[in-house]
């Protein structure tokens, strides 16, 4: 007996439906979930006839840059990567992402590690996916303490780059750039509309029907557990072990 799709499958499953037509995606060197989605969008590009190229920085395997994150921004620069993820400490109802603490800065109470390149890369990368599994009111606030990437800019200012989707282990958003804010575009299976209201600190807007975030099947699923979780082991090990065991034990039952 095969093992039913788990939420970890559907969120990589809908961030590879946000990939599809991209031609370069850059991911960050902690992030497995966007990098799997990425896995399996290039898996499922290629069963097209079609090319996409994948750079997970740190990656010896699936990383053609020579001199990190240099290179990274240079790409960015050039017009020739179509897409990047964004997390957030905090992220706000306008796109705002916190990568640096809250709490008062610069004397802030929690630290984390800093914003780096992310509002070079915000402004420029023209699909911006922003990723965050836990979906909490501390997460997702009505206004970020700290801007380390603003979601949009004033008139007049060049941007080819901004967020186009904030994806939780709750729900999927999209980023309406005219408005300046989220709309749900779907729910993930067993959450409620009002479990998503109860625990986002921003409004957001919604169609009469909210759908449910499509579950893997077929194909798209069969790469997720062959071909991708072996890919993901040479990278991020930890994450395609819980993966293998977490199949195994759900088989059982």
């Amino acid at each position: 007996m095969s093992a039913p799709v788990s939420i970890r499958e559907v969120l990589i499953s809908c961030i590879a439906t946000l990939l599809q037509g991209v031609r370069h995606v850059a991911v960050g060197a902690a992030s497995p979930a966007p990098a799997a989605g990425a896995m399996l969008a290039r898996a499922l590009a290629e069963a097209q006839g079609e090319r996409m190229r994948l750079s997970i920085l740190g990656s010896v395997e699936h990383n053609f840059f020579t001199n990190g994150s240099a290179e990274l921004f240079d790409c960015a620069a050039q017009g020739r990567i179509d897409a990047f993820f964004l997390g957030g400490g905090q992220i706000d109802g306008r796109g705002n992402v916190n990568l640096v603490g809250v709490g008062g800065y610069p004397q802030s109470q929690v630290r984390w590690p800093g914003s780096f390149g992310s509002a070079y890369l915000y402004y420029l990368v023209p699909r911006v996916i922003l990723f965050r599994e836990e979906h909490s009111p501390r997460v997702l606030v009505e206004e970020a303490e700290f801007i380390s990437g603003p979601g949009t800019s004033p008139e007049g200012i060049y941007r080819p780059g901004g967020p186009v989707a904030l994806l939780t282990g709750k729900c999927l958003f999209h980023f309406d750039k005219e408005r300046g804010g989220f709309s749900l575009a779907s729910l993930h299976p067993g959450v409620s509309l009002e479990e998503v209201r109860d625990l986002t600190g921003f409004a957001f807007t919604q169609g009469e029907i909210v759908p449910q975030t499509p579950l893997p099947s077929g194909l798209r699923l069969d790469l997720l557990r062959g071909r991708v979780r072996a890919e993901l082991e040479g990278t991020y090990p930890a994450f395609a072990a819980s993966w293998g065991a977490e199949l195994k034990s759900e088989a059982k039952t």
